[in-house]
């Protein structure tokens, strides 16, 4: 007991104030020990409904890095504070107060990214089995990092060490190292992009200027399509997302527009009946919807007709098939009605030199032909 009192005097604390202390640090782990149950317990619940589901369950997860030894000693921590404690003493309480309170942040930080990111890319992953790529992991292991960095940062700034030198440092060393290997870091930041952004995911059929393929793997530098006709196409990922991407895969609808020529002797009555017909020969099928058919245009050789229509369905097989069948019908229809697809018969006039008409004359005056020049007419 003398000792303890010696151990006390030495500080300049009196018992009172030391029973006080300890008193008020219990006092506070059971507090902290009980909000904290209690609150994983509210959170819990809140999890299980829609509305809150998504925060309740990332705080939830959070939580958890909370330990009994973080509740200690910060419960030993507020029981320091309340002692009269003299230089230098409180100065390095302080310092414990920053770092204690700061690498739990730092802790609560770093799981709340990781879960959620992952929740992120999993809600908005378009199937199981794209959930976690390794763009996904390099995103949150530099998001972890940053908290940690400026965590190591704040706690240098509050142990009284100048760190802006240490940044400056660090910067110009980043930009020296970010000019060697530019090329790499625009195709890792690019893969990044594909990944929060998603212009495109595995499986999906996509075009650019001069290759289209269905995607097989989206890595840290390249992506590798696999085109038509069957050979592996890979593409840097920052060349590709300067391109126009072109993603067939997410088609909802695919809008079809098609020409119809037709003979321009086909009868104005006639002509003027052959939308209605191919309103009614195209709408008849179900994957697709009619929008219009007009007589575009009218010239010496044909008449045209612009058909438009949508397929519900983006999948081009099907397209292929149903363009298909609408097509055999105009035929048959043509047939049926009389209509022919052939242009109008073309004459051409042609005409010899001035010598050869000089002497088609003479031979005409000898045979007493009344023209004086002879022209001949092919028709095609």
């Amino acid at each position: 007991m003398n000792n303890i009192h010696h151990f006390f005097s030495s500080l300049q604390i009196s018992l009172p104030n030391a029973l006080f202390a300890i008193g008020a640090a219990v006092l506070s782990y059971v507090l902290m020990h009980g909000a904290l149950v209690l609150f994983r317990r509210r959170l819990g619940r809140l999890s299980e409904e829609r509305q809150h589901r998504t925060i309740a369950q990332v705080l939830r997860k959070t939580l958890a890095r909370t330990g009994t030894l973080a509740i200690f000693a910060t419960a030993v921590l507020i029981g320091l504070s309340v002692l009269e404690l003299p230089e230098p003493w409180n100065t390095r309480l302080s310092h414990l107060w920053f770092f204690t309170l700061g690498i739990q942040i730092a802790m609560f930080l770093h799981r709340a990214v990781k879960i959620g990111a992952r929740r992120y890319f999993t809600t908005h992953a378009r199937s199981s089995d794209q959930q976690v790529t390794v763009a996904h992991t390099v995103v949150i292991w530099l998001l972890q990092t940053t908290v940690w960095v400026v965590f190591l940062l704040a706690m240098l700034s509050n142990l009284g060490i100048n760190v802006t030198t240490f940044i400056a440092s660090l910067g110009i060393g980043g930009v020296a190292i970010a000019l060697a290997v530019q090329n790499i870091l625009g195709d890792l930041f690019a893969s990044m992009s594909i990944a929060v952004d998603k212009p495109f995911e595995v499986g999906d059929f996509v075009a650019v200027d001069k290759f289209s393929g269905t995607v097989e793997h989206v890595g840290l530098k390249t992506t590798r399509l696999r085109a038509l006709s069957g050979e592996q196409i890979v593409v840097a990922n920052a060349e590709l997302l300067r391109q126009t991407v072109f993603n067939y895969k997410r088609m909802s609808t695919r809008r079809i527009v098609f020409t119809l020529r037709a003979s321009p002797e086909t009868p104005p009555a006639l002509a003027g009946k052959v939308p209605e017909l191919l309103r009614a020969l195209i709408g008849k099928h179900a994957q697709l919807r009619f929008d219009r058919a007009h007589l575009k245009t009218v010239d010496q050789n044909w008449i045209e007709y612009e058909i438009v229509y949508t397929m519900l369905d983006a999948n081009y097989d099907l397209y292929m098939d149903t363009q298909q069948a609408i097509n055999l019908d105009i035929l048959q229809m043509f047939a049926d009605h009389g209509i022919s697809a052939a242009p109008r018969p073309q004459q051409v006039l042609m005409q010899g030199s001035l010598h050869e008409a000089g002497a088609a004359d003479g031979a005409a005056a000898n045979e007493q032909v009344p023209d004086t020049r002879r022209t001949r007419f092919l028709n095609h």
